[in-house]
Parts: structure tokens; sequence; C-alpha cells
């Protein structure tokens, strides 16, 4: 397949993923344990079927080194859905998710004894000045909201504090389920479409203990207005609307980020991920009217710039613009 069309299925699956949840969020926001469910569900079912031929296919890896990363895993993405149930505005959601970077250097230089480059450093400090100031400015808009008496402004914000302990919890296992991913992939070879389809079904289970909280919101979503779904005609539930959406676009995001990183380096991977980001976060403000002050889009550009510079897009640009201009003109 081609990059480009690649890169069309990250920036429209991905993109429009965050729009419908960020839709399902602020009709619900403890729906966090409905989304994440029926994303991993409607994962695992496809991959039961075209990945692991209905059973029938044995996995590279074995089941037991499966179960490690799948705690992690299912662990990572129920806290990050649940964290937009404490009070945590969309944009700092994305903001905060993009300092993966930080916890990935930290974990490698204690678990795995990396040292880096001073620009690396850098990078990773520009990242974190920009994570804090959105972080600080976002505290400052909670904890002086007008709408709230002096008791309820307290509790929103101690709430808020809950969720950013959340994000950081979330975002420190899933740098640790990465180091064990890349582990596993040393010794076993990359099976990232087996690694996709076992990190999505066996977590099912563990959902029971959500059970009560997943049929609660799916009572309330069919409580919602009914919708009438374009082109086929189909009426439902419009929370139920959002929610399959949701979902299928998520398994569009996914796939073109494997596309991608099968087509291209691992760079301009990076970079696409981090543009797409870049633009979820730009639509979610202009589109859903999300506070967000200059101190904000100052720390933004510090976090997307220090990406850039971590992964060293500047020195894979300049080759390829030098070999652009030298391209021989046509008469």
């Amino acid at each position: 397949m081609h990059p480009a069309v690649a890169v069309g299925l990250v920036f429209g699956g991905c993109c429009s993923n965050v729009v419908f949840l960020e839709l399902l969020a602020r009709q619900f926001p403890g729906c966090g344990n409905i989304v994440t469910f029926s994303q991993f569900l409607f994962i695992a079912v496809e991959g039961f079927i075209f990945e692991a031929n209905f059973g029938r296919k044995r996995p590279a890896i074995p089941i037991r080194y499966y179960l490690i990363m799948v705690a992690m895993f299912f662990t990572v993405s129920v806290v990050n859905n649940y964290a937009l149930n404490l009070n945590i505005a969309m944009p700092l959601h994305m903001i905060f998710r993009s300092g993966s970077l930080i916890a990935s250097m930290a974990l490698g230089i204690i678990i795995l004894k990396k040292r880096y480059s001073v620009s690396k450093y850098t990078s990773i400090a520009l990242v974190s000045v920009g994570i804090f100031t959105c972080t600080f400015m976002s505290a400052k808009q909670v904890a002086s909201d007008s709408s709230l008496n002096k008791e309820d402004g307290l509790r929103a914000f101690m709430w808020w504090m809950l969720g950013i302990a959340a994000l950081t919890f979330a975002l420190l296992m899933s740098a640790r389920m990465g180091i064990f991913q890349e582990m596993l992939y040393k010794e076993f070879g990359k099976h990232s479409k087996e690694a996709l389809f076992y990190n999505h079904a066996l977590p099912l289970p563990g959902f029971l203990l959500l059970a009560p909280n997943i049929y609660h919101h799916a009572v309330l979503f069919s409580q919602s207005e009914p919708f009438q779904v374009p082109v086929i005609g189909l009426t439902l539930p419009i929370m139920w609307f959002y929610l399959l959406m949701n979902v299928i676009t998520q398994y569009v995001c996914i796939r073109g980020v494997f596309i991608l990183t099968t087509e291209c380096t691992s760079l301009t991977v990076t970079l696409v991920v981090t543009l797409r980001k870049f633009v979820s976060l730009i639509f979610s403000i202009l589109y859903f009217r999300n506070p967000f002050t200059a101190w904000h889009w100052l720390g933004t550009c510090f976090v997307f710039v220090g990406t850039l510079m971590y992964t060293e897009v500047w020195n894979s640009l300049g080759p390829l613009l030098a070999r652009w201009r030298k391209r021989p003109k046509q008469e």
C-alpha cells in the first residue's frame, strides 16, 4: 500500500476518533469503560477471525508473556479513558499523553541503563516544560472557576489532581509496557498483528469487574435522542452512533499506524503521529471551544517542538529538501 494512503488513514481515523470520543465524554464523562470495552471487543473479534484464524494459529510469542503485557495494556487503556471523568479537559488529556517521551527516557535510563545525547535531554526538557505549563494553567482554571462556590471548587480541584495522577501513572505504565514489548520483539521477532490481537482479546474477562458501570452507561446511551444515520437511513440512539463511529475510527487509526510502520521509517511514523496529535488538538480547541490560553499555546509549542527535536526529524528533512532542490527541472 502507498504510504500516502497510510498517512490518510492515520489522520482520518485518529483525528475523527478523538472527535467522537469528546462527543461521548461531553455528554457522559464517566463513559470511559464502555468505550474501552467496545474498542477491545471489536479489535479482538477482528483479530480472532483474520489473525488467529478462529484459534487455529498458534502464537509466535508464548501466552505467558502476553499476559504480562496485557495486564499493563488493560490498565493503561482503562485509566486513560477514566481520566476524562476526573475534570480533565480533552486538550490537556492529549497534551499530557504526548509526554510519553519523558516516561520512556526515564525508564530507559533506570531499567535499560541507556545514555542519551545532550540534544535528547534538551528536547525532553522542552517537553517537560510544555506539559508543566499546560498543567499549571489548567490547574488555575479549575481552581478559579467562578461558577463554583468555594467548597465545590476545592472538590473539583481535588478530582482534577486525581486525574493528573491517573494520567501520570498511565504514562509511566505505558512506557514500561513499551520497554517490555521491545525486549520481547528482540527475543521472538516482531509480530505486531499478533500482539494487537492478544492485547485486546486477553483482557476481555477483566471487564467483568467493570460490568455494572458498562451496563449503566449502556442504559443511558439507549435513552439518548434518536438519530438517523445518513445514507443507510437506520435510526438509533445518537450515543450508540457516536460509540460505533468511535470504535470504527479507532480501528482505522490502529491499522493506519500499523501499515505506516511497515512502509516507512520510525522517524516518519513519529512525525506523522505527532502532527496528527497537533491537528486533533487544534480541532478540539476550535470546534468544541475548549478553554485554551496563550500559556497553553506556548506549552503546546514546547511539547511538539521537543518531540520533533527528539526524533531528529530536522536532520532527516535537511537532506530530503536538498535532494528536492537539486531535482532536474522539467521543460
